[in-house]
């Protein structure tokens, strides 16, 4: 889809939780048409344009989903936020980024997000299930405390509901034993520590999947690493990272070797 900028209305901003804000935007429907984890660019000033992921599919309504991390002592955050609770306006650049669903995949989908970077795989997700709603959907999601899973609920409600998704939280600071039952379920699975050791330590193989991954530089490519031997096929791994921050080679050949000798 080619970009286009636009202006569209501001329906509602909601905190999710302490450091996260969900706004919702609302414009013509033709105007806001977008791929499943494709990005916008939001306009802060003339020389200021800031991308966040677009946490819903399309569904022809004109309406929009942002997550926004808060950033007190950010500058740029700070006026997003005010923007957001006082603009009825925002001007809109979209869509961009090429890691969207592949809709010609029947491949189980791996998706790994870190942070807010679940508003890409939210979209993803809802776009896999309306279009085929048995492919199975393994969501990794990693933040620094359990508080941090902000839509936690809908992640735990994909996984009762859709036999296809299993829900993977990953902490890395520890959840209280008393604070573990309510998240207990055939479907969701609890891990404690970073991301990539995780993945290392509890994802035995995805060899065969399509893989999504969202979160910084540093984080994507160290997930890449530990899936590396675990069958990752470089053609059928995804992140917004490889456009911005690219790397080579992506898989390392030490790796890319150990998992074609495994095969």
């Amino acid at each position: 889809m080619t970009a286009r900028t636009l202006t569209c209305q501001v329906t509602a901003v909601e905190d999710l939780n302490p450091d996260v804000f969900r706004v919702r935007l609302e414009g013509r429907p033709e105007a806001m048409a977008h791929a499943p984890g494709q990005y916008l660019e939001l306009e802060l000033d003339d020389d200021t344009w800031v991308p966040f992921s677009i946490a819903n599919a399309h569904a022809d309504d004109g309406t929009l989903e942002l997550h926004i991390q808060h950033w007190p002592e950010r500058s740029n955050s700070a006026r997003l936020r005010e923007l957001m609770q006082h603009a009825a306006h925002l001007t809109l650049r979209l869509p961009g980024g090429d890691c969207v669903l592949d809709a010609n995949s029947a491949r189980p989908l791996t998706l790994i997000a870190a942070g807010t970077g679940f508003a890409q795989m939210k979209a993803i997700v809802e776009a896999a299930l309306a279009s085929h709603a048995e492919r199975p959907i393994a969501l990794w999601w990693a933040v620094r405390e359990r508080r941090d899973f902000y839509l936690e609920s809908l992640a735990r409600e994909w996984a009762a509901n859709q036999p296809a998704v299993t829900f993977h939280a990953v902490t890395e600071q520890p959840i209280e034993a008393e604070d573990e039952s309510d998240l207990e379920a055939p479907d969701v699975k609890l891990h404690q520590g970073r991301i990539d050791e995780v993945i290392a330590r509890d994802l035995a193989s995805v060899a065969g999947h399509d893989v999504y991954l969202s979160g910084s530089p540093g984080m994507v490519y160290a997930c890449v690493d530990a899936l590396a031997p675990r069958g990752l096929d470089p053609a059928r791994v995804f992140s917004d990272v490889f456009a911005y921050a690219p790397r080579e080679p992506l898989v390392p050949a030490s790796a890319a070797a150990q998992a074609e000798s495994d095969a």
